[in-house]
């Protein structure tokens, strides 16, 4: 009998949704290696593998059978895609055009070696960002430069603000992630767009009040709280925005971000300014075994389980907090 190699669901998912990968068809305690590949929208090629042996009745699946080596080990289901690593260094994947799919492809082959073993089952799954139903609505309003999400329906939705770090740009994949999860959100610019300033020089409030005064009078956002997300620098400016703007503001979320105005001045009007934190490199630590300052790192397996948990808890937190009731007080997370 011929092995094949099945995806669960079939054919296609969402990037967050897990996927049940098995094997059936093979020997009894058949060894056999999966491969997994994709290529991003710059034409980078991501790769990952692991060495795997077949039971009793020669079929293997992946939320059971421990992998036995490669670039992972142990049981992890989802290991073939959080694994996988860049042909070119440094180099991150990234989605840039939600609107299409990371086409990914899987292999089974014989034996325990990744690109010697026959070729025994092969399948294609394409990954996408939005979810069906999801609308993309571009957003070019005064001055705000951005992309509204909606999830199906026409009703009114949970409504959050959406931004990314100190790349500039506008990216897309978080908020039509989340608007597939029932929220109506928006990735929101700030610089390095279209018009928008190239360079993060000085960044002024009353652009983001802008941008939640267009949330607010939108009639399928659910008023009158509105949440936060922000990554690195777009996390503090969140924090300002919630200190500053706090009316509306119910829910605020920061990730891998400082608690302080970082980077750029921030300017109010003609009210205040606020000054941005300096960094002192010679207060940083010097790793033992590099020689140097370390202000990245940790292992991909445990970084895959904290995103899976953060954005689980993501998700519930912004659902108590946007539940078109006021709350007593302001929650942060």
């Amino acid at each position: 009998m011929a092995a094949t190699l099945s995806v669960e669901p079939a054919g296609r998912s969402c990037w967050d949704e897990p996927l049940g990968i098995a094997v059936r068809g093979l020997a009894p305690e058949q060894p056999v290696t999966l491969r997994s590949a994709l290529r991003d929208e710059k034409g980078a090629l991501f790769r990952a593998h692991a060495r795997y042996r077949a039971d009793n009745h020669g079929e293997l699946d992946l939320a059971r059978a421990p992998a036995l080596g490669g670039n992972f080990s142990g049981i992890e289901p989802m290991g073939l895609l959080w694994a996988m690593e860049s042909d070119r260094p440094f180099w991150r994947l990234i989605k840039r055009d939600v609107q299409t799919p990371f086409v990914v492809e899987l292999e089974v082959l014989d034996g325990h070696e990744p690109d010697g073993g026959r070729l025994l089952a092969r399948a294609v799954h394409e990954r996408h960002f939005m979810a069906p139903g999801v609308r993309r609505v571009p957003v070019r309003e005064g001055r705000v430069r951005a992309t509204l999400f909606l999830p199906p329906g026409k009703g009114q939705f949970p409504g959050i603000i959406d931004l990314y770090g100190s790349v500039g740009g506008l990216y897309e994949h978080r908020a039509s992630l989340l608007a597939g999860h029932g929220f109506a959100v928006l990735a929101l610019a700030y610089f390095r767009f279209e018009d928008l300033p190239e360079y993060l020089s000085d960044v002024h409030l009353e652009y983001f009040e802008e941008a939640l005064a267009l949330m607010l009078r939108h009639p399928q956002v659910k008023g009158p709280n509105i949440g936060l997300l922000g990554i690195s620098k777009g996390g503090d400016l969140c924090l300002s925005m919630a200190a500053f703007l706090k009316d509306n503001i119910t829910a605020t979320v920061l990730i891998n971000a400082s608690v302080a105005n970082t980077l750029a001045p921030l300017y109010y009007k003609d009210q205040f300014v606020v000054p941005n934190l300096g960094c002192d490199p010679t207060k940083s630590t010097v790793h033992s075994l590099v020689g140097k300052a370390v202000f990245y790192g940790g292992e991909p397996s445990a970084q895959s389980r904290a995103q899976l948990d953060a954005w689980q808890r993501i998700q519930t937190f912004f659902r108590k907090y946007l539940n078109g009731e006021k709350p007593a007080g302001h929650s942060k997370l």
